[in-house]
């Protein structure tokens, strides 16, 4: 088996993903994709003659955003025609699947360039939403709506599932803002001293105009006192009516946790954040990057993937961390820094606990409260996060993951690298 290496990892500001307020709003995400796979290669020297795929991540494949994004991206950004491309969705994992599967492609000796990565324009997702409700569509929030999966496997809100395990598992909503007051504090410091500068790339229009080079999402006069006052943002639709039936959001995750009394923790402030952006990750093999001149980052020590409960859905990033562990043959005291998706507060404040982390090695520069989480592309910039935090420490070893819709959680831990180890 061989090695694959991270050479190079690129993204985008996250501008808010609101049409009319955010700077990327009104750009096509093929164009968003494209500027990430143009820098990818410019700052490498890249031929893209030699790239063997691009595997991207959209979990939202409707509209603008469907069609093989990855391939016409590719094309957009000026890639040779004989650099193919495919589009996966796991939802809010895509983008940590996407580098795994290019690892995998190069690990197993049958691709040696492949470039990874993931985009999601949130402005637009929210546009197909009031569309399809218009048109008496059911909101896609709540997938299909399908009877008989339903009744296996009852499948609630995602919202509603971080308040039902923020409930089921006794946090308080002072350590949940707590979450989301860290998040700002401390991405707010990693902005002020640049930690983020290294792979951000700005956007620009047709004209070279630049529409966005800088974070647009945080908050960094956030207080604990103000997050204090904000309502919970599920509790109204928690008990909505999804059909004649009567079935609601809170009910579903009932039918299958009847004793449970669902309390409403989460709100815009310890929640991630709704934004455009994307990001690329270039990943070869030993002998393409020696051959190529190149000097790698990182190292792709092991991924994997695990299910956990969907009517919860949040809960697999603990398990999935264990396994990526074991596959790696480490422990948590091996590991410097972590990578959990902020998806909501309790998602991150359960993974310390359940692990017995230290806050001090996990997302040590705040996380998508703060700085948004655009679905298919968050998990790559995560990946992008680490490579460069790894970097600034002088550590070695670092973990990502994140939850993902259905129950699921990919993880990958990463090596730094100084120069090549035969």
């Amino acid at each position: 088996m061989g090695e694959a290496y991270i050479i190079d990892v690129v993204r985008t500001p996250r501008g808010i993903g609101k049409k009319g307020k955010g700077a990327l709003a009104a750009m096509h995400p093929q164009h968003l994709a494209a500027t990430v796979l143009k820098a990818i290669r410019d700052r490498n020297g890249l031929d893209t003659a030699t790239v063997d795929d691009v595997i991207w991540s959209v979990s939202t494949q409707d509209g603008m955003q469907a069609g093989d994004l990855g391939r016409m991206a590719a094309l957009d950004a000026g890639y040779d025609i004989t650099s193919s491309g495919t589009t996966l969705d796991r939802f809010c994992g895509g983008g940590i699947t996407s580098v795994a599967l290019a690892a995998a492609q190069v690990m197993s000796g049958m691709e040696d360039c492949v470039v990874a990565g993931g985009t999601e324009m949130m402005s637009l997702t929210a546009e197909l939403a009031k569309e399809k409700m218009a048109a008496g569509l059911k909101p896609p929030m709540m997938g299909s709506y399908n009877a008989r999966l339903q009744a296996i496997h009852p499948q609630s809100h995602q919202g509603v599932c971080g308040d039902a395990i923020a409930s089921m598992e006794g946090f308080t909503r002072e350590e949940l803002d707590e979450v989301g007051y860290r998040s700002q504090q401390r991405a707010a410091a990693a902005i002020a001293e640049g930690r983020f500068d290294k792979s951000l790339v700005p956007v620009t229009d047709d004209d070279g105009n630049v529409l966005l080079d800088k974070e647009e999402f945080p908050r960094p006069q956030t207080t604990m006192e103000g997050l204090a006052e904000l309502e919970p943002a599920f509790a109204k639709i928690a008990h909505i009516p999804l059909d004649k039936k009567g079935t609601t959001f809170a009910g579903l995750v009932n039918a299958k946790y009847p004793d449970l009394k669902i309390e409403h923790f989460h709100h815009a402030g310890n929640s991630s954040g709704v934004v455009d952006g994307a990001a690329a990750v270039l990943v070869t093999s030993k002998d393409y990057a020696q051959a190529h001149g190149l000097k790698p980052r990182a190292r792709i020590v092991a991924t994997a993937n695990m299910g956990d409960d969907p009517t919860l859905m949040l809960n697999a990033p603990v398990p999935a961390a264990k396994k990526v562990l074991e596959k790696a043959g480490l422990t948590t005291d091996d590991i410097d820094l972590y990578e959990i998706n902020e998806a909501f507060a309790v998602v991150a404040a359960k993974f310390v606990r359940d692990l017995s982390l230290d806050w001090d090695k996990v997302n040590v520069n705040g996380g998508s409260i703060a700085l948004g989480h655009p679905i298919g592309a968050t998990g790559s910039i995560l990946i992008g996060t680490m490579v460069d935090e790894l970097e600034r420490q002088q550590k070695r070893f670092g973990l990502v993951t994140m939850c993902a819709a259905g129950g699921m959680a990919p993880a990958i831990i990463i090596e730094r690298v100084e120069d090549f180890v035969d």
